[in-house]
């Protein structure tokens, strides 16, 4: 009955502090250990592109694994993938008769930083002008900075985070005006993962060739 009791008090104890509005670098804080206490990672996610006149919206599934490997599986469109094995990232879209490869170090896609959650979070030296902001009624918290070394392409960084520093949504918003959303969802931590899931395997009739990443 007392380690009932007890157990009881401890976990009230951890929801009021979770309760209590956290301040900037706290809640930076939550988000690194959230993502750097994992070693993979499988998450739904959603994805909107606006800018250039154009608009498009997919989804998918994100693999990620430490360190710096993730899998992009697109269920709309079906078939699309983008694969970062550590070393290189490869782009297949159903009916192309290339696959598209870029040494990672040379890539620039605005998919690739999430590959660094995994053991590499540290966002109050990642974001520079680090700034947060909260929904009071879903208790949502939004932290928001320039990514340090890409500024000249990204003007702002948005992480939508619950309490506990889960991220659930990113909002890209690129130098041109363009913006990409990302939405996650069916977070499962450290979610079984195989080497295979991050070696990529060209269709039939398929070449791999060097080239930059699609826009």
């Amino acid at each position: 009955m007392k380690r009932w009791i007890f157990g009881f008090l401890l976990c009230a104890g951890s929801f009021r502090i979770l309760a209590q509005t956290p301040d900037l670098k706290t809640l930076a804080s939550r988000v690194d250990h959230h993502y750097n206490s994992l070693h993979s990672l499988s998450v739904a996610f959603n994805e909107s592109y606006d800018g250039m006149g154009i608009h498009r919206a997919e989804s998918g599934k994100l693999l990620l694994r430490k360190p710096g490997s993730m899998r992009w599986d697109y269920s709309e469109p079906a078939g699309k993938l983008f694969l970062l094995d550590g070393k290189y990232a490869y782009f297949y879209t159903p009916g192309d008769a290339q696959a598209q490869r870029i040494n990672a170090k040379q890539l620039d896609d605005l998919r690739s930083p999430l590959r660094f959650l995994l053991g590499h979070t540290e966002l109050t030296k990642e974001l520079s002008d680090l700034k947060m902001s909260a929904d009071g009624a879903n208790g949502v918290y939004f932290l928001s900075g320039v990514p340090k070394g890409n500024s000249q392409r990204v003007s702002r960084l948005v992480l939508a985070v619950s309490a506990d520093g889960t991220i659930h949504q990113m909002k890209i918003a690129e130098a041109d005006g363009a913006t990409t959303n990302f939405s996650f969802s069916n977070e499962v931590p450290n979610a079984p993962v195989a080497n295979v899931d991050f070696v990529f395997t060209a269709p039939p009739n398929v070449t791999i060739v060097e080239g930059l990443p699609p826009v």
